[in-house]
């Protein structure tokens, strides 16, 4: 009896151990919106590693950037290499393509990864930056409308 129990407990220790993605494994990243205002417009969303290229990642040449459709909930953002990221999204409830200011405050809505405290301007990588290792990551994402 005790060497099925052993058997057992060793078939879950491997179950375990091949559950788990090898260290340097592409892992799933997605983000959760939160405080989307309408579903109007779309969902411009930056994902980048490097601290030169945030908020605004279209120079970035390792860069995700695309948009999805305004709605609540989760969104997938697809499979990524191991390492530090950040995200930055803006609602735009237009669909120009870009984020709308007056006087330099957002007109629509900004979010970051980690929902850092923003002040005037956008926040660092550093605050908004967070690791991707071993494991899916999804990212729950604020919505912030300052108009």
């Amino acid at each position: 009896m005790r060497l099925l129990r052993g058997l057992g407990l060793a078939l879950v220790a491997v179950a375990g151990l091949t559950a788990a993605a090898p260290a340097g494994q592409p892992q799933a990243l997605g983000m959760v919106l939160e405080g989307l205002r309408s579903t109007r417009g779309q969902i411009l969303v930056c994902v980048t590693r490097s601290a030169d290229h945030f908020p605004d990642c279209t120079k970035d040449p390792d860069k995700r950037h695309f948009a999805v459709a305004a709605r609540s909930g989760a969104i997938p953002l697809g499979l990524v290499a191991p390492g530090d990221y950040a995200i930055a999204i803006v609602h735009d409830e237009n669909g120009n393509g870009k984020l709308d200011t007056f006087a330099g405050i957002p007109r629509e809505g900004v979010g970051f990864s980690r929902n850092p405290v923003l002040r005037f301007g956008a926040p660092s990588f550093r605050s908004a930056g967070f690791p991707v290792a071993g494991a899916p990551v999804e990212q729950a994402i604020r919505l912030k409308y300052f108009l």
